[in-house]
């Protein structure tokens, strides 16, 4: 970002000798427009990002953290002089993160995006402290369930933002800040949802049978959905792990549930947007304990009467790919699973991700060093109890979960003979997002693979 005077530009980067291990260690940098001479603007072993300039000049806002090397730290609001000096927190016992901080256009506050159970909302806080106000809800993407979004702060005071329902994907939303009602300005897909009856998404919070914690999800029904009927009940575990889900549309979840799966989401121990506790739950310890809060939002989902309890499907990407694995390298209770792009072997993936750094966060040490506890938590170590029909699937130019990992995981199955297959999708990467076509496909795929093992209708 520009300072206000034009003379210089505030820039979030990572100039430690040793970036590549240390990533998470950016600081604020002010770079001199003309000559490029760098000022250091903060300094501390954690992240500082996010920037921005009061209108006045003389104040910068920024994110951030002191690293504790947990996978997960709730990001905080910072204020300091334009030099550098009196830096200070602006909401220590707020308890979520705070991301994208812009000024009011009087420079006495900021506006902000922070996620709280599964819910991304823009609040407004003063410089001269007390508790944030909420201004608007309904942030989203558009496409998934992740949370996720962006505003814009006009100098009226007017906020035009990214909006989202679960059943309408995103728009633009433009609030007055209290002075109008908030108008959605944009309708993107009337002309596809007027053609397609969207699946009903009904929040569900229950205990984990493992400490009786409660765990929120979302339930998708089918268009047309009959709770004297029994449905196939479909499992999708988000990835990170340090991630959340929300009440938000998402375009692979309504096309299973219009084949008439009933979706089943849900924000088990290790999700953001639960505070730092919750989260770090999980802290040295992935996957474990979390397979508890899925199943246990299984059962929830069953004992509601209207699920085939012989019909249980699971998949998930990355992270979900991983608990998809340890799910049923722990249980044969799922017809058939889906391992999207997961980590499969945590030795092996140390050594050819692209983010080796993982090895600080989410282990004590590197794998050598832990060869123990990188193979108890590795889904390879668990493939000797798995009897369900697998698919594993993976971009061939996924550098985070690399496809030498869904090739170790296929081929054990394989020598065990677990009925499974192996798609490699060319040309893509984390996520398999990079072509429609592609996404449309993996969204078939999936389908398709739980439809082959679907009993017969009765």
């Amino acid at each position: 970002v520009w300072s206000a005077d034009g003379q210089s530009i505030l820039v979030a980067a990572n100039a430690r000798p040793q970036y590549i291990l240390e990533p998470r260690d950016t600081d604020i940098f002010a770079f001199d427009a003309t000559t490029g001479a760098a000022r250091r603007l903060t300094d501390r072993r954690g992240p500082d990002d996010d920037p921005a300039v009061s209108p006045d000049g003389r104040l910068v806002a920024y994110t951030g953290y002191d690293d504790r090397k947990l996978g997960y730290q709730v990001v905080r609001l910072y204020v300091m002089n334009a030099d550098g000096t009196s830096r200070r927190e602006l909401l220590p016992d707020f308890g979520r993160d705070v991301t994208a901080p812009q000024w009011t256009a009087d420079g006495t506050g900021l506006v902000f995006q922070s996620e709280s159970e599964g819910m991304l909302r823009l609040f407004q806080v003063s410089l001269r402290g007390g508790a944030p106000v909420r201004l608007a809800d309904s942030v989203g993407s558009g496409s998934s369930a992740y949370t996720g979004g962006s505003f814009s702060l006009s100098r009226t005071g007017r906020i035009a933002y990214t909006w989202a329902t679960a059943t309408r994907a995103g728009d633009v939303a433009v609030d007055g800040l209290g002075s109008a009602p908030t108008q959605v300005v944009t309708a993107l897909n009337d002309d596809v949802l007027a053609q397609r009856q969207a699946g009903a998404v009904e929040e569900i919070w229950y205990p984990s049978s493992k400490d009786g914690r409660r765990i929120q999800g979302w339930i998708i029904k089918p268009p047309g959905f009959d709770p004297a009927k029994k449905y196939p009940l479909l499992l999708e575990i988000h990835g990170g792990p340090f991630a959340a889900y929300g009440p938000k549309f998402d375009i692979e979840k309504q096309v299973w549930a219009g084949a008439g799966y009933v979706v089943l989401y849900t924000n088990p121990r290790g999700s953001t947007s639960y505070g730092e506790e919750f989260a770090s739950l999980i802290h040295h310890a992935y996957p474990g304990d979390d397979r508890f809060d899925l199943e246990s939002g299984v059962d929830a989902v069953v004992a509601r009467g209207y699920i085939d309890p012989s019909q249980l499907y699971v998949t998930g990407g990355s992270g979900g790919g991983v608990l998809t694995g340890w799910l049923i390298g722990h249980t044969g209770r799922y017809r058939a699973a889906v391992a999207q792009y997961p980590v499969v072997n945590w030795y092996s993936f140390a050594l050819t991700t692209d983010i080796p750094y993982t090895t600080q966060y989410w282990f004590p040490g590197f794998p050598w060093e832990h060869q123990d506890q990188y193979l108890a938590r590795s889904i390879i170590s668990k493939v000797g109890a798995v009897t369900t029909p697998t698919m594993v699937i993976t971009g061939e130019s996924d550098w985070r979960t690399p496809m030498s990992e869904s090739e170790q995981y296929f081929q054990a199955l394989m020598l065990k003979g677990v009925p499974s297959t192996l798609i490699r999708v060319p040309g893509e990467f984390h996520g398999i997002r990079g072509r429609p076509s592609h996404f449309m496909q993996k969204i078939g795929y999936i389908q398709a693979w739980f439809d082959r093992y679907k009993k017969p209708a009765a």
